[in-house]
Formats: structure tokens, sequence, C-alpha cells
């Protein structure tokens, strides 16, 4: 398959290492994180690629715009309007229900610039499908990237969400001071994502 050539030569060539966990064996959320550069989604193609993961992923309507529409499409794109950003959500719940397959690749920081919060659609996608959440992570000290423990989410915010920033403790991204803290804004209120209807 010509994607999993280009990966190979990807690999073999690029300054980056590529290290992981095995692949995961069912749907899985796929954490992009942190998300502090553009060559994140060359990187996340390429560990797809090369893993044999059939990915989607999350982007801004405005990447799905004129020619470039049916090329991040065809990569697996699906556009978010982030005027209403519960309703991706409850499309890709559709999307799985109706049976289809593949790992969501979703970078939660929203945006390459650091903030205070990530954004919680993950973890309600998640929870709704009872998908697992893998970890995947860029780290520039180390220039590794790769896949990283899966984890069952318990519905618990808080305590799932110090699982995740144990995990990402040591991992810096490739610009460190445009990191964001994995922290959702329901952990300050101390309650739970609220579920789909």
């Amino acid at each position: 398959m010509i994607r999993t050539v280009l990966a190979r030569l990807y690999w073999a060539f690029s300054r980056w290492t590529l290290s992981t966990t095995p692949a995961p064996t069912r749907p899985t959320i796929l954490i992009g994180a942190p998300h502090t550069s553009n060559w994140d989604f060359v990187l996340m193609l390429a560990i797809a690629w090369r893993l044999g993961i059939p990915v989607r992923w999350l982007g801004k309507d405005s990447l799905f715009r004129g020619w470039r529409g049916p090329l991040m499409r065809g990569l697996g794109g699906i556009p978010v309007d982030r005027k209403n950003p519960y309703g991706v959500v409850k499309d890709v719940v559709a999307r799985i229900r109706a049976g289809e397959v593949f790992g969501l690749v979703v970078t939660p920081e929203g945006t390459r610039g650091s903030g205070t919060y990530w954004k919680s659609g993950f973890y309600r996608i998640a929870r709704e499908t009872g998908m697992p959440v893998t970890l995947g992570y860029v780290d520039r000290t180390t220039m590794t990237t790769g896949l990283g423990l899966t984890l069952e989410l318990t519905g618990d915010v808080a305590s799932d969400m110090d699982r995740v920033r144990a995990f990402y403790a040591d991992k810096s991204g490739m610009r460190p001071e445009l990191r964001t803290e994995p922290r959702l804004r329901e952990e300050s209120r101390g309650g739970s994502t609220a579920p789909l209807s």
C-alpha cells in the first residue's frame, strides 16, 4: 500500500524517532498532544500510516474550503464548526453507531497557542461510545513521537485527567512555550462531562 511505503520512507529519513507501544487493536480516540505546530499533522499521518491505523481527524472547517476540501477529507478529515462544537461530537457518535470503524485523532488543545484548558470533546466522545483513549505525543527534547498508553475513561474527570497529566508531564511538543497543561474546564467545576442527549 502506498501509504505504508511513504510512511516507511518518512521514518527512514526523519530526524524524529517513532517510539510506540503496539498499535490499538480496536477503535480508539487518538490524542495528539502537545499540539504546538502544523508539523504535528505530518507526524500524526506518518504514525498512523506506519502502524496501519485507519484514522479520521477533526479540523477547523476553514481547512476544508475550496480545493482543499476533497484532499482533507481524503486524508480522513472531519470539519469542525467552532460555533457549534457539540455538533461534531454528535456527528462522530452517529458515525460510530452506524458501524464506521476508525481511530479518531483529536488535538484537545484546540489551537497551536498556549491556553488554559483542553477542549472536552474527546472525553465526551469516549464516554458516549465506550471507545478507549490512546495518548499520542510529540516530544522535542528527545525527538521522539508515537503512541503511548491506552486508557479506559471512568467518568471521574479529575482522576482520568490525572492519568493523562502524568503521561504528558515530560512531553514538550515542538514548541514547548505553547504547550497547554492537560486540564478540562469540568475539573474546576468539580463535575463530570455531561452525557449527550
